[in-house]
């Protein structure tokens, strides 16, 4: 069986645990992804994901208007809604096992760290799903 290692995202897109939401959002936006790794001190140290981004902003019931809004996630630091202990999982790892991970969780994707915690990539959901695609390629 492969290994995580051949189908993951490497060197993903990171954010500083000191940046805003707002920053996050249009980092997000500008690359097309949902999901950043949180870096502070050059470590990983988090994720935020659409998803918790989502469910830290104020519903439309909320009696904010737009700019307030606004001006909360602008000062509102990622670290203050990341997730401090993400699923990860190392290079090393067969697809079958991260992929089982996924599921368990209920997650899109999975943090890659080496032996020492650092970050070294992400396997996402459409990571898995380019793997599917090539090995029904190969099978054909």
């Amino acid at each position: 069986m492969t290994t995580v290692e051949k189908w993951m995202t490497r060197n993903p897109i990171t954010i500083d645990q000191d940046a805003s939401i707002i920053e996050a959002i249009h980092l997000m936006k500008e690359k097309g992804i949902r999901r950043l790794p949180v870096m502070g001190g050059g470590k990983f140290i988090g994720l935020i994901t659409e998803r918790m981004i989502k469910d830290y902003t104020p519903g439309k019931a909320t009696s904010l208007d737009t700019w307030e809004v606004h001006y909360l996630l602008s000062k509102t630091p990622v670290k203050d809604v990341m997730n401090r202990a993400p699923h990860t999982i190392t290079p090393d790892v067969d697809l079958a096992t991260a992929a089982q991970a996924i599921l368990d969780h209920k997650l899109y994707g999975l943090c890659v760290v080496d032996a020492k915690g650092e970050l070294v990539g992400i396997m996402s959901v459409g990571d898995m799903l380019r793997a599917v695609v090539e090995f029904s390629k190969v099978a054909k």
